[in-house]
């Protein structure tokens, strides 16, 4: 049986004893039924994790003895920032998760003139934090110790407008070049990813005023999610650690 992977916000070191937060103390208990001396791993985003075994249990709490601490090592040599606008439903949910497990390091939420997706204020920072949730899962899944950024959103002009020297690439039906065809300067690149409706032309011209590179993923059109996870996956066959 595998050994449970919790994340754990606070710090971590060798031979402590805690109490974990609440939420994973309900996963712990009601979800894996975990019970005293069962083994676990902590990690805390910070790049280690910990093995760790519980000590002792209630119904409302969970201590846990820290026993020793290892590095994953597990991290791609390609720093990927995803800008993704955002897309309806669960999609966009889908879309972090999935591009966390494919070693996405950062993830800026987007809005353009195709959106869709109406958020602000409060509504928006709850989905900012439920995201992040969703990335603290995908890793405690996945294995990796260091937990991506969910940054605030912003609008996809802003994105595209910060000083970065990451290689910028964009995806586009009409393109004439393919990810096999590009030569990184240096492993690192910020990769954005429209609406389900596509950028519109005042867009596109935006992302080549930054110095995005347009690059075409194949012959059929996809869909905003699906783009997304082909583009990060192929990026890592060809500059990082896939295959």
């Amino acid at each position: 049986m595998r050994i449970p992977r919790i994340f754990h916000a606070g710090e971590l070191h060798e031979h402590q004893t805690l109490e974990l937060d609440p939420e994973p103390t309900h996963h712990i208990l009601r979800v894996l039924r975990m019970q005293p001396d069962d083994a676990l791993i902590l990690f805390n985003g910070q790049g280690h994790h910990f093995s760790s075994r519980i000590v002792e249990v209630s119904k409302k709490s969970v201590r846990v003895f820290v026993e020793s601490q290892h590095l994953a090592a597990n991290e791609s040599p390609l720093h990927l920032h995803l800008g993704q606008v955002i897309s309806r439903g669960d999609r966009m949910d889908f879309t972090l998760q999935k591009s966390v497990e494919l070693g996405v390091q950062c993830i800026t939420p987007l809005f353009s003139t195709r959106c869709g997706v109406k958020l602000s204020g409060e509504r928006l920072a709850k989905k900012i934090q439920q995201w992040q949730k969703i990335v603290i899962s995908a890793c405690e899944q996945s294995g990796r110790d260091i937990v991506p950024e969910v940054r605030p959103a912003m609008t996809l002009e802003q994105w595209c407008q910060e000083s970065d020297d990451a290689y910028k690439i964009t995806l586009h039906p009409r393109a004439n070049i393919g990810i096999n065809e590009l030569t990184l300067p240096q492993p690192k690149v910020r990769l954005l990813i429209g609406s389900e409706g596509g950028l519109t032309d005042e867009e596109i011209q935006t992302t080549t005023t930054a110095g995005f590179t347009e690059v075409l993923l194949g012959p059929r059109v996809l869909r905003t999610e699906t783009a997304a996870l082909t583009a990060i996956t192929a990026l890592q066959f060809r500059f990082g650690d896939l295959g």
